[in-house]
């Protein structure tokens, strides 16, 4: 049997269980789909409403030849776990375990450390089928383009994987792999509507210094417009969601391409209610109005901070007066808005913070999430701070979301200022909105605001 599975346990995780937002592994399902197109069975164990006990129970009766485990900054715990898992057994002594994810590219040496047999660097999938068909096969595996692996105590990594150029030569994720009714349900239950993810391009073309480029790289490739109406199409008579989310990094990215999408709907007759996330610089009139035409009904706009010398410092070139406007046109077409914000980021300041608090109450998005930065490894922001971490961490019990470095005050600052931000934006929002009917809710967020406010000038210099 090859296994191909994630890690991913919504029952077991507290702050997943809160949020209740899940979805369904696409990558591990885009390389089920490639490896079937190519003859080579394979089974998901789909981990997201399963347990741990559950999978150990599923390894010990079907003794997988090879595992492919999917590992990110979430998931990383819970995979290192199940490489152990499988090494102590002795019935699971002829498994080889193959890891690939955004985590395997800056890690590669303590991954092998942990006792996995072969890590895929970048996209996994023709790096998967050759690794199966040389270990089904006995063969040579050295010239294997995008692994690593050891040779005795020696690591070795082959050159890069060339990138898919043609993403219309993948096959449709293999989501009848899994119970997709799970999720629908889960959406269903705990926000009242269900939606489905779905990649229409991979890579990113920008800079940011914070996000990482690990599996596709600053790249931009595309599928045709047609293909993604079709795999629309068969979603709704499937599984007929409440709306879909396009999980791409910049959908805007190629306005050409939004033109095609549009007509692509009108010409399918196939319009879905959708929600995708972009850059503010990649929004005009037009480009709004065939989106609203083609069913978005939300769009997310980063900026992450309303300071523009924060936003330089992250390299993210682009004018916040830009972004505010954008949302604000946004809102009057009559499509919601959401924006990212992170704070703590190097030299920011508490002016700084001021001053995103001032952007989110001008540009008045629907929503928006806010977090506290830290450094991936791999990305410019760990490169510029690798210097300045002050957490001492055991790579093996802890993820890049616990590393803390110096800076301009401390962690515990930041903390509160997350909770002052919230505060203080959805005060104002009640203000415009209707302070008469909500003044009470509206005198709680204040206090609360004046409260984390008074915390933030505590641990200022702690």
């Amino acid at each position: 049997m090859i296994l191909l599975t994630h890690g991913y346990f919504i029952a077991e995780d507290d702050k997943e269980q809160q949020i209740m937002k899940p979805y369904p592994p696409l990558g591990l399902l885009y390389i089920s789909a490639f490896l079937n197109q190519n003859k080579i069975n394979n089974t998901i164990f789909d981990s997201t409403f399963s347990t741990k006990k559950e999978l150990k129970e599923f390894l010990l009766k079907n003794k997988p030849k090879i595992i492919a485990l999917y590992t990110n900054i979430v998931t990383k715990l819970n995979v290192l776990e199940f490489i152990q898992f499988i090494r102590v057994n002795p019935d699971l002594k002829d498994t080889k375990i193959i890891l690939g994810g955004p985590d395997i590219t800056s890690n590669i040496e303590n991954y092998l450390n942990t006792s996995a047999d072969y890590l895929v660097i970048g996209e996994g999938e023709q790096t998967l089928l050759d690794l199966v068909n040389s270990i089904q096969n006995n063969t040579d595996f050295s010239e294997i383009q995008g692994i690593a692996y050891k040779k005795e105590k020696e690591i070795i990594k082959t050159a890069p994987r060339v990138k898919i150029k043609d993403l219309a030569e993948l096959p449709l994720p293999n989501r009848e792999g899994i119970v997709l009714e799970n999720y629908l349900e889960t959406w269903k239950k705990f926000h009242g509507s269900s939606t489905i993810s779905v990649s229409t391009q991979r890579g990113c073309p920008y800079t940011c210094k914070w996000c990482s480029t690990a599996v596709y790289g600053q790249s931009y490739r595309r599928r045709p417009a047609k293909k993604v109406i079709e795999e629309l199409k068969f979603l709704k008579e499937r599984y007929n969601p409440d709306s879909i989310w396009f999980v791409d990094d910049v959908f805007t990215v190629s306005h050409k391409w939004i033109k095609e999408f549009h007509q692509e709907t009108q010409k399918q007759n196939c319009i879905i209610p959708f929600e995708c996330i972009t850059r503010a610089e990649r929004l005009n009139d037009e480009v709004l109005q065939l989106l609203k035409e083609a069913g978005c009904v939300k769009i997310w706009i980063g900026a992450e901070s309303g300071s523009q010398r924060i936003i330089d410092k992250m390299d993210r070139r682009v004018d916040v007066n830009v972004v505010r406007e954008t949302i604000q046109k946004t809102n009057k077409v009559g499509i919601e808005t959401g924006t990212f914000i992170m704070v703590g980021y190097p030299d920011e300041t508490e002016e700084d913070i001021n001053e995103t608090i001032n952007h989110l109450k001008i540009a008045n998005p629907t929503q928006f999430t806010i977090t506290v930065a830290y450094p991936i490894k791999g990305t410019s922001l760990y490169n510029e701070v690798e210097s300045e971490i002050s957490t001492d961490l055991d790579w093996n019990t802890s993820t890049d979301r616990d590393i803390n470095f110096t800076r301009t005050y401390s962690r515990k600052y930041y903390d509160y200022a997350v909770k002052r931000i919230v505060n203080e934006v959805n005060f104002h929002k009640i203000l415009l909105n209707k302070p008469n009917k909500y003044i009470i809710p509206a005198l709680k967020l204040k206090t609360k605001s004046i409260l984390a406010y008074c915390a933030m000038k505590y641990y200022k210099n702690s």
